[in-house]
């Protein structure tokens, strides 16, 4: 058990372990991608990206210090030359480490580690899912605009004013009412009413 370790020492002494990680990190900077196992690329992280935030600073004093854990000119020159420039504007996380299973040997988790800014297809893609959002929001501004300044530019003159007609209301035919006779004339033209005698029954 590792208990109260912080390190992962790897099955490794000190010295050992020291040069192995220097080994992987000037290859790592040389060829931008190595296959190696999990927990090796975990603990290579940790010792190559501090490396890789000193060589933003090109000075004799950080070519000194990185040289002094790689022990390879020709990584520090390609570390300070060409990764710098290109991690110049990323604020740290300059791996990944992507896992592509397990050695057939003696079943250990595989990976490979790599730096990000190198790796052309994820950043295609990141550029590309970019673009489709940026495009769809600038065609529904453009269009708006071109509709305000082609309104803008015709003549007042030409510009007929919208005239809205409010619907009529229905208007339905009035029935013919027939004008309603004077009330002494029904009278006198009825036939006077006249009592008639009750039958009456022997």
């Amino acid at each position: 058990m590792r208990h109260n370790k912080k390190i992962n020492h790897l099955g490794r002494t000190s010295s050992h372990r020291q040069s192995m990680l220097s080994n992987m990190a000037s290859s790592l900077i040389k060829h931008k991608r190595i296959f190696t196992t999990t927990a090796k690329a975990k603990a290579l992280r940790k010792y190559v990206e501090p490396l890789v935030t000193k060589s933003k600073e090109d000075t004799t004093h950080s070519r000194r210090v990185v040289f002094s854990m790689l022990q390879d000119k020709a990584a520090v020159t390609e570390l300070f030359t060409q990764i710098s420039e290109k991690v110049e504007n990323r604020p740290g996380g300059y791996t990944r480490i992507i896992k592509i299973g397990n050695r057939q040997g003696d079943n250990a988790a595989m990976c490979f580690i790599e730096l990000v800014d190198y790796n052309e297809n994820m950043l295609k893609d990141k550029k590309k899912t970019a673009g489709k959002t940026r495009r769809s929001r600038r065609k529904s501004t453009t269009a708006t605009e071109s509709f305000a300044e082609t309104s803008s530019k015709t003549p007042k003159a030409t510009q007929t004013p919208v005239v809205v007609k409010e619907p009529e209301a229905a208007v339905e035919p009035e029935a013919a009412v027939e004008p309603e006779a004077p009330l002494a004339e029904i009278i006198t033209d009825e036939a006077p009413i006249t009592a008639e005698p009750t039958p009456t029954t022997e």
